[in-house]
């Protein structure tokens, strides 16, 4: 609060008495408008006593003469015929109090000498105590019907007086004021009738000489009055409770009182002031407990020399020496705390005799307290509750006690005075105040302060004209508000006629106005709301508004036809604060119709500019970005960030793009559409342009850098494109594409709409994809060399028989680890994902060219070896336990082509048959056809006697062979491989004449181990011939059957000797005939082994088969 006060208070204005102050008249009420122009006029006011002309010092010198003077010999008066004690724990002596008071108000010791010297000649005045008996309570009853009449007898005793009652205690008397002191000094009160709790509420003034050896007396008495005999004894009949005291009565002389208590103060042991119960004393022990009598006691001068200040009335006085007291206080208070009304002990006893002594009543103390300090918290901190004491103080008096006319008059002007005077500081609340935690809680005190006055019954009598605080308030709050907005646009005055001087000079002010309002919003207005229910924001808002909305026509009509990119650069800030501005009506209270409200249509000559400019800039920096980056991954670690730093300032340079559609919040649908789209369009623009433009750095920091950096350059490159296009695919929910189509549907087509913005984002992303597949091209390529070079060395003859299998494919597979590792940490899971299923392709490819392409038949079958092994370790490197490519993709057509090829060249001869036996098992087991006939038998093995026999049933359905539409068939059984099974010679059965249905039934034996059957690939070969006698027998088809699934055979038997196995069943087995296809793979590769006559004779026989077979591929 020191902000709006004077720095010192001078004794001119401070210590003014209230006539000097108000003179005559009563001021007139002044309206809100005019409120600083009356703060200006009480000023000017209490500075008229002294001319403007006069010295300083002449000044000061007739200030101490006509001021200070007569308040310091009234207080020296005071302190010389002061009686009782201050009401403080602290007794001061009179040279103490003579000290404070030379030093509050300054006084040389010459002139304190002459002042005390003049005082002591002064006549002193007549000293009294003023006795105000108020009530009693549960005093005696003295009368027959149980009450009494009380009245009480005061006065004052004196030395002789009580010397005189001490000599009188021989004899036994119940009086003592009547008997020792006369008449004319004895004060008497009302006689209460039938009652033990009178109510007085009477003041007494007792004067006395001297305070020492003086003893103040009050007798409490009930009063008497002759009673005729029949309303005694009707009084008995009533009441037999008081025939004790009818028999008493009667006893005692006619016409007495009776003696109910008495109470006996020294002088000396009094305050000046007292205020309490009393216990009324006996005379005797016989009723100790007579009751208490409620006192108000205070010393008071009468006759008081009036040459001390001449003119002056005590209650002026008391003002005088509050407010000099006060000053000297603050003076001394070296903390910069508010002063919180606290006096010292010297000047509060002084306060405290002098109203004593001149009886100025409470009411008049605290008026002249709240005058005091209200001037006061116009020109110093003052702490609130100092204010809210005496208010509240005043306002209990106002209830109790009627204040003179022109007190009356005082109060009414202070109070009004104040308001006025707080309705100022509302009006320059921004300065006086500011928005910090130690200045708004001064502001809601203030307020509370006028909102306490205003309710406050004296206010309103005083007052009588019609006073809305609210509205004060508010008409204030509105008044103070153009103010500042008028200060602030002088400030900001444009210092030249420079069109975009002028544009910065309405920003700036803009942006105070904008500032200003998020001050009232956040802190003013729960001050204001809270204290006076006043909704500051509001009242301060609308003001704004329209003041603001009156310079910006005014501004934009200047820059018709003058629109330039630097006036437009220039407006961006104006819109952006204007934007800020107008969502800030959503907190408003009240609603209306703003002139703000439609502000963005100045500025739509300039939105071009602001798309320009804020496109070049994303553009340049994007540029800057790539020309420094070194394309290294900027960490690694436990959350690798594997882009380089160029991808991280694209992404930070887009996004000024997108702030732009969120401040400028465009408010036509239709314009707001087309506004998207060009963003839209301009980011698309810079992400193609970034890829091109890393591209070409790409190839200019891989000129002269080794082929391993190239690489690890490119893994960046595509983890950068990558980068950015997880952050393109986020635009939609960025610019809120959702929103804008259901704010534009009304206006812009569903299809209009998806044709053009997502087709401009699926274009940006296609670049993108293409740059990155490239990318991953390249390194597929370079990897696809470095394999088929590490396959190829395995092909060459002299590695051949130096090395195995596993240390020949050693080089392979440590280079693809290593290379795997590299491009697992380097590259983001996506691109590595996308490169591992081309390169697992053309590893395939490598694998299977190197595979046909080996020249030397010699050392193939150990090739192929290491190449199906390398197959399976590259099938678990891509595979990585589930992390890599899954088995489905793994298994390609080529890869099955490529295993199958590799398996057989990698198999012997006679595995290759053993093979060859297996898929023509699998081959019958999965045929159904039966269009060349099927023969059926029952087949089991026993391995008791290790004897495997068949039993021929009958064959059907064979083809015609002969010429008479017959044919002669027979079956020759075969057990193969023949390796397995070389010592068991091929059976046949017997020859049915011309029967293509025919009944065999002939069973054959055969004689092998049980280990043979289980053999792979050990199976019966049935083949059913047509027989001719002239020419070679014809074919008429051929069945497989595997031995290892013949009963017997296909499961462990139990037992332990020969005896106790269990009987095999046979099974019936109905086979369909088969016919073999041509160009058969496995026969083919047995075929070009030339050198293993045993493979070669297998291949004849089945080729024969093939030349008979009426299949065709």
């Amino acid at each position: 609060m020191s902000s709006q006060r004077e720095p010192t208070i001078t004794r001119d204005n401070l210590l003014q008495t209230p006539e000097q102050e108000h003179g005559s008249s009563r001021p007139r009420q002044f309206s809100p408008a005019n409120v600083r122009k009356l703060g200006l006029t009480r000023k000017t006011r209490m500075r008229r006593d002294f001319r403007e002309d006069e010295n300083p010092e002449e000044r000061e010198r007739t200030h101490k003469e006509l001021e200070l003077k007569p308040l310091y010999k009234e207080l020296l008066y005071t302190i010389t015929h002061s009686m009782g004690k201050p009401s403080s724990a602290e007794v001061y002596t009179e040279s103490q109090l003579h000290q404070y008071i030379q030093e509050a108000f300054p006084m040389t010791e010459a002139e304190h000498s002459s002042l005390t010297e003049w005082v002591y000649g002064t006549e002193p005045p007549v000293y009294c105590l003023m006795a105000t008996v108020k009530e009693a309570k549960e005093i005696l009853g003295k009368d027959i019907s149980g009450f009494s009449d009380p009245y009480c007898l005061l006065t004052i005793m004196e030395d002789e007086e009580e010397s005189r009652t001490r000599r009188s205690k021989a004899k036994p008397s119940k009086s003592i004021v009547k008997d020792v002191v006369s008449n004319d000094k004895i004060y008497q009160s009302e006689i209460k009738n039938q009652t033990l709790n009178p109510i007085w509420n009477e003041t007494f003034i007792l004067e006395f000489t001297d305070i020492a050896g003086a003893s103040f007396h009050l007798e409490m008495w009930d009063k008497d009055e002759e009673v005729s005999l029949t309303q005694k004894l009707e009084d008995i009949t009533t009441n037999l409770s008081s025939l004790k005291r009818i028999i008493k009565d009667a006893k005692k002389e006619k016409g007495t009182d009776d003696f109910l208590g008495k109470v006996v103060l020294k002088l000396q042991d009094l305050h000046c002031t007292e205020d309490n119960w009393y216990n009324l004393e006996p005379r005797t022990e016989t009723y100790p407990n007579r009751g208490m009598c409620h006192l108000n006691l205070k010393f008071i001068h009468k006759a008081r020399d009036e040459t001390l200040s001449a003119g002056r009335s005590a209650y002026t006085n008391y003002c005088g020496i509050l407010q000099q007291c006060v000053q000297a206080r603050i003076s001394k208070q070296k903390e910069t705390a508010p002063w919180k009304g606290a006096l010292c002990g010297e000047a509060q006893t002084l306060l405290e005799f002098y109203a004593s002594q001149n009886d100025l009543s409470p009411f008049l103390q605290d008026l002249a307290k709240w005058v005091a300090y209200s001037k006061l918290y116009q020109r110093l901190e003052v702490d609130s509750s100092v204010l809210f004491q005496q208010l509240t103080s005043v306002e209990y008096h106002w209830h109790q006690q009627e204040l003179p006319r022109q007190q009356k008059q005082e109060l009414g002007d202070s109070l009004h005075g104040f308001l006025q005077y707080g309705l100022c500081l509302v009006a320059k609340y921004r300065d006086i105040f500011p928005p910090t935690p130690s200045a708004t809680p001064k502001l809601h005190t203030l307020l509370r302060i006028l909102v306490q006055i205003c309710k406050t019954q004296a206010f309103q009598k005083l007052n009588p004209a019609e006073f809305e605080l609210l509205n004060e308030v508010s008409d204030a709050v509105e008044t103070g508000t153009e103010e500042w907005f008028t200060i602030k646009k002088g400030l900001h005055q444009p210092m030249t006629k420079d069109v975009a001087e002028i544009v910065s000079a309405l920003s700036r002010l803009i942006g105070e106005v904008q500032e200003d309002i998020k001050h009232n919003k956040d802190a003013w207005n729960r001050v204001f709301l809270s204290a006076v229910q006043v909704d500051v924001f509001t009242v301060v808002y609308k003001r704004f508004d329209s003041l603001l909305a009156k310079e910006v026509r005014k501004t934009l009509s200047l820059l018709e036809g003058q629109m330039e990119q630097a006036v437009a650069n220039a407006l961006f800030p104006v819109y952006l604060s204007l934007q800020a501005i107008h969502k800030d009506k959503a907190f408003l209270q009240t609603r209306g119709s703003l002139e703000l409200t439609n502000f963005q249509e100045g500025f739509r000559e300039a939105l071009p500019y602001w798309l320009s400019r804020v496109f070049s800039l994303t553009q340049g920096r994007v540029e800057r970005a790539v020309q420094v980056d070194q394309l290294q991954p900027l960490q690694s670690g436990a959350v690798p960030i594997k882009h380089s730093t160029s991808a991280v300032d694209l992404v930070a340079c887009i996004q000024p793009i997108c702030q732009l559609w969120e401040q400028l919040s465009w408010p036509d649908p239709e314009e707001a559409f087309m506004l998207m789209v060009k963003l839209t369009e301009d980011v698309c623009k810079i992400v193609v342009n970034y890829c091109h433009t890393l591209k070409e750095r790409v190839r200019v920091l891989s000129k002269n850098s080794d082929p391993g950096s190239a690489i690890n350059m490119l893994c960046v490159v595509v983890n950068d494109l990558e980068h950015l296009r997880s952050v393109l695919n986020q635009l939609p929910t960025q610019l809120n594409w959702a929103g804008l189509r259901v704010w534009t549907q009304n206006v812009i087509g569903q299809s209009q709409f998806h044709n053009t913005l997502p087709s401009q984002l699926e274009q940006a992303q296609s670049v993108l994809s293409r740059e990155i597949r490239s990318a991953l091209d390249t390194l597929g390529k370079k990897l696809n060399t470095d394999i088929e070079t590490q396959v190829r060395s395995m092909s060459t003859r002299r590695r051949i028989p130096s090395k195995s299998t596993e240390d020949a494919a050693a080089p392979l597979m440590r280079y693809l680890e290593q290379e795997m590792q590299y491009m697992n940490e380097n590259l983001v899971q996506e691109n590595f994902n996308s490169l591992l299923t081309p390169l697992w392709n053309n590893s395939v490819k490598i694998l299977y060219q190197v595979a046909t392409q080996h020249p030397q038949q010699e050392g193939l079958v150990v090739f192929c070896q290491r190449l199906l092994y390398t197959l399976q370790c590259l099938q678990q490197c891509f595979h990585a336990e589930g992390n890599g490519l899954p088995l489905k993709t793994l298994h390609s057509d080529e890869y099955m082509v490529l295993k199958a090829h590799l398996t057989h060249n990698s198999l012997s001869s006679l595995q290759l048959i053993e093979k060859f036996l297996e898929r023509k098992i699998q081959e019958q087991n999965v045929n159904t056809s039966e269009k060349y006939g099927a023969v059926t038998l029952l087949a089991s093995y026993s391995r008791s006697d290790q004897r495997l026999r068949v039993e021929v049933l009958n064959a059907v359905n064979l083809l015609p062979m002969d010429s008479n539409g017959l044919s002669d068939p027979f079956v020759q059984l075969c057990l193969e491989p023949k390796h397995v099974f070389h010592e068991v010679e091929p059976r046949c059965t017997r020859i049915k004449s011309c029967d293509l249905n025919p009944l065999f039934e002939e069973a054959f034996d055969f004689m092998v181990s049980l280990d043979q059957c289980r053999a792979p690939g050990a199976c019966l070969v049935l083949t059913v011939l047509d027989h001719d006698t002239l020419m070679t027998d014809d074919f008429e088809g051929e069945a497989f059957l595997a031995l290892k699934g013949l009963p017997g055979a296909a499961r462990e038997m139990t037992g332990d000797g020969l005896g106790s196995q269990p009987e095999v069943t046979p099974a019936q087995i109905r086979l369909p005939l088969l016919h073999p296809k041509h160009n058969d793979s496995i026969l083919t590769l047995l075929e070009s082994r030339r050198g293993e006559q045993e493979a070669q004779d297998y291949v004849r026989k089945r080729r024969q088969r093939e030349k008979q077979s009426q299949e065709r591929i």
